[in-house]
């Protein structure tokens, strides 16, 4: 398994924002990956997610200012791992997950990597992946 890290756009906001509930342990997370020198990185769906969390939560200049700075790789989700993310929720009837979250769970399968750093109690449901952070 890669030492790679997802990062979900729950962690993100945790992290920027300081009054968020998570707040304190995003940072203690954020600076146990960098001090692992773990490789970290969003996929495409997770950055226009975040963007949108983001204005909605924290302003459209926050929001602007991550999206040209935020530092973190942007992997694009594949079309088979698109199709695997459908067929993800076409299996799971019984979950609330959306395509972002689904396509986070094709990627990992895909490029069998096993750690997420995410505020989401889906990434746990799905199972198959070391939550870092809830």
């Amino acid at each position: 398994m890669t030492r790679s890290v997802l990062w979900d756009s729950s962690a993100i906001l945790a992290l920027l924002d300081a009054d968020d509930a998570d707040h304190a342990r995003a940072v203690a997370v954020a600076r146990g990956i960098a001090s692992e020198e773990r490789p970290s990185f969003i996929t495409n769906y997770i950055e226009v997610e975040a963007h949108a969390l983001l204005v909605r939560k924290l302003g459209r200049a926050i929001a602007r200012q991550w999206l040209l700075t935020g530092g973190l790789p942007v992997v694009r989700a594949l079309p088979a791992e698109e199709q695997r993310a459908r067929e993800i929720l076409a299996r799971h009837t019984d979950k609330d997950w959306t395509l972002c979250d689904a396509i986070s769970f094709a990627v990992l399968d895909a490029r069998h990597i096993a750690r997420a750093f995410t505020f989401d109690h889906h990434f746990r449901q799905y199972g198959r992946i070391q939550v870092l952070g809830s």
